[in-house]
């Protein structure tokens, strides 16, 4: 079995949005026991990633190391169309995942205790984020 639903994200900017409630959803929904869970963003300037969801100064920590290794403006970048954050948010989702999969046990996620799933917005503006989940599974 196999199902497949597409959701949209609204950003405030660049930061982490938790995702984990909404993927939940669709794999009970679905109702697969056991099987795989993939997700995957449509976008080239945000990225997916699993991180600890109880202290959000993790995720602060991350936007600060991000902004050290892909700072907006560097003069090294020619890409900048859509303005300096443009390559940076090109580079931070490169370096980071536009798809990941989470395994299904017992009909539900198989996250570890502290683990969330995460858009990370690279932009500074608000966006509007496309997810595709799809389970693949056995009820």
């Amino acid at each position: 079995m196999i199902h497949q639903q597409t959701f949209t994200v609204a950003t405030r900017g660049r930061g982490t949005i938790e995702i984990t409630p909404e993927v939940e959803r669709i794999v009970a929904e679905f109702g697969a026991r056991v099987g795989l869970c993939n997700v995957f963003i449509r976008h080239t300037s945000a990225s997916l990633i699993v991180c600890e969801n109880a202290d959000p100064s993790v995720r602060q920590d991350l936007e600060r190391f991000a902004a050290r290794l892909a700072p907006d403006g560097d003069p090294m970048f020619r890409h900048t169309l859509e303005g300096p954050d443009d390559m940076p948010a090109h580079v931070r989702s490169i370096l980071t995942q536009t798809a990941i999969t989470i395994p299904v046990a017992g009909g539900a996620l198989a996250l570890g205790t502290w683990q969330g799933v995460f858009v990370w917005e690279h932009r500074t503006h608000p966006h509007r984020r496309s997810v595709v989940v799809t389970v693949m599974g056995e009820a």
